[in-house]
């Protein structure tokens, strides 16, 4: 009997919450044909086929609907039957860094579950800017982070593609003067692609709200004051994608980088495996 490979199913899950197979590829860092070939061997393995054309995209037939609860299920087991067995006589304690768009969405639940599994590792959590926290990092002070990625790093061990996108009040905007901006202050890498992408198709806008963290951010959002640029972590309490009749231009993928420092201990280690497994759209709750 064949079994259910986790690598298939991880890939299964990336295009079921990407919505696309190119997406899923990226974010599981394959090329579009790799995936295809995972489809088509998981697909063998079922016994049935689990995607459709849908105009011009794919969507899931019955059987993949009904595998998707059984993907979740046996990649969680897995992940916490790894966990246990790494964890159960680890000892020290770990210092991670993140920015929030990670610590509001798909962190907490990876860090709840390695706390469960190594008991005796203490676990220092900090969550900050992309540039500080890299710099934290480089200090020693951190023993590893998730920041923005905007060039190679020797120190990196997994990089996360998500698409941007751009993201408004789902009450709309207050005001469309010359398309209202929330953005961070410099240096963002979302700020960069933005204003890039806007200026590139000659469309006017207008810096209307600034903040150096994202709650500043989600308020001017939220209020209807301006739309902003981010991942799908960002929409939730109130905030949607924005809508077609925007007319906004086409945005690239934001990467992300899992980093761990040269030195780091086993625990740190374990939980950078974890999140370079774990940590894809697949668990944000967006």
């Amino acid at each position: 009997m064949d079994t259910l490979d986790p690598d298939l199913l991880r890939t299964f899950l990336a295009f079921v919450d990407s919505g696309s197979l190119a997406q899923a590829a990226s974010h599981v860092g394959r090329s579009p044909s790799a995936v295809t070939a995972q489809m088509q061997r998981l697909e063998e393995i079922i016994g049935e086929p689990l995607l459709v054309t849908q105009g011009r995209g794919r969507g899931l037939t019955p059987a993949g609907e009904d595998l998707v609860a059984h993907a979740r299920r046996i990649l969680a087991v897995h992940r916490e039957a790894w966990l246990a067995l790494k964890g159960a006589r680890a000892a020290g304690h770990v210092a991670i860094g993140t920015t929030q768009d990670f610590a509001d969405s798909g962190l907490p639940e990876l860090l709840r579950a390695f706390a469960a599994s190594h008991p005796r590792v203490r676990i220092e959590l900090r969550v900050g800017r992309s540039a500080e926290l890299a710099q934290a990092l480089q200090g020693g002070s951190l023993d590893l982070a998730i920041v923005m990625r905007h060039t190679a790093a020797q120190d990196e061990v997994g990089i996360l593609r998500e698409p941007m996108m751009w993201l408004c009040s789902q009450q709309g905007l207050a005001a469309q003067d010359g398309l209202p901006l929330a953005l961070l202050d410099p240096y963002c890498g979302f700020r960069e692609a933005a204003i890039a992408a806007l200026d590139a198709a000659g469309r006017r806008y207008r810096i209307a709200a600034g903040s150096a963290s994202l709650a500043g951010l989600r308020t001017a959002v939220n209020a209807g004051i301006a739309l902003t640029l981010r991942t799908a972590r960002f929409a939730h309490s109130g905030i949607i994608e924005a809508p077609r009749d925007f007319d906004l231009p086409a945005v690239p993928l934001a990467e992300f980088a899992v980093r761990l420092r040269e030195q780091a201990d086993a625990p740190a280690r374990d939980l950078a495996a974890l999140l370079r497994s774990n940590l894809a759209l697949s668990t944000t709750s967006a």
